[in-house]
């Protein structure tokens, strides 16, 4: 009889290790994509990284001679792109995170119509960015006196000339700066703010029972703690957004490169060494190095809002 029931459950057991798992079938269109245009991709650029690539000619392998030229020789990578790049995403990857936290929960106050509306018109300058940076932002910063910040400032008395804020490299950063957090309310923000509509309400109540005693405690206490998913991939999204910025500085000034080099970035380096001089090699160079910066400060997320694993 022992035996005869250990055979059973062998056999079952047998059977279940056999049986096709279909779960797969449900992430196969997305691991078949992302193989494919993520992963291949990143091994070409790779490659392509250690030759030298006209996009004419047949590569020619040049050993680490890209990463050693970007270090020592290329001085508008390590003296603009790097540094402005590292600066911006330090400012526009904390600042609008922090920010969409504060207007995710702020709109989680509010009634559900309003709140629709209201995300609606934060989310939209993520969506019409290069429109508005087009139509709006170089008609604010104008250097005539049609110019919006020009006009208002004549008329206060505060300057008698009109100022070229488009021309000045310290004035081309801040308004960069400026741009960035205005359309930082991308993905990660309507992640945050589905994350604090879920989170159960009777965790709150539980909580004031048991002695919290105002909106900050919920916050610090509650809200986040509760939301850490919806955290980390904000944090990642920031920070993926903000490294693979580009073209912000050119769009406003209408030049490229912008006066003396200010606002350039990491992708408009790479994009000038790869679609105008047709380096493709040392763009991609440039790539892997962006690259290992996305990874290197996405570990720092994931320590932060990560958690552990069970």
């Amino acid at each position: 009889m022992n035996t005869s029931f250990r055979e059973t459950t062998t056999s079952k057991t047998g059977s279940h290790k056999n049986k096709f798992n279909t779960s797969y079938l449900f992430i196969l269109p997305y691991a078949t994509f992302f193989i494919l245009f993520v992963v291949v991709l990143i091994v070409i650029a790779i490659l392509l990284s250690f030759t030298y690539y006209d996009t004419v000619n047949f590569p020619s392998f040049v050993g680490m001679r890209n990463y050693i030229n970007l270090f020592t020789q290329d001085t508008d990578f390590m003296q603009f792109a790097l540094p402005t790049t590292i600066r911006y995403a330090l400012i526009i990857g904390p600042g609008g995170y922090a920010l969409s936290f504060m207007l995710a929960w702020i709109l989680a106050q509010i009634p559900h119509r309003a709140r629709t509306f209201s995300a609606i018109i934060i989310y939209s300058p993520a969506l019409t960015s290069g429109v508005l940076m087009t139509v709006v932002w170089r008609v604010l910063f104008s250097g005539d006196n049609r110019g919006y910040l020009n006009n208002m400032l004549i008329n206060y008395g505060v300057i008698n000339t009109p100022v070229q804020w488009l021309q000045d490299p310290s004035a081309i950063m801040i308004i960069m700066l400026f741009v960035g957090l205005w359309s930082s309310m991308g993905i990660g923000f309507l992640a945050m703010l589905s994350g604090i509509l879920n989170i159960n309400r009777e965790i709150y109540e539980a909580a004031y029972i048991d002695g919290l005693k105002n909106r900050w405690q919920e916050i610090f206490y509650i809200t986040i703690p509760s939301m850490k998913p919806q955290m980390l991939f904000g944090a990642v999204m920031a920070i993926v957004s903000t490294f693979n910025a580009a073209g912000i500085a050119t769009a406003l000034t209408m030049s490229f490169p912008p006066p003396q080099m200010a606002g350039w970035l990491i992708v408009d380096h790479m994009n000038d060494y790869g679609f105008a001089r047709f380096e493709m090699g040392y763009a991609s160079a440039v790539s892997v190095m962006l690259l290992l910066l996305v990874l290197f400060f996405s570990r720092v997320a994931h320590k932060l809002f990560g958690g552990e694993r069970d």
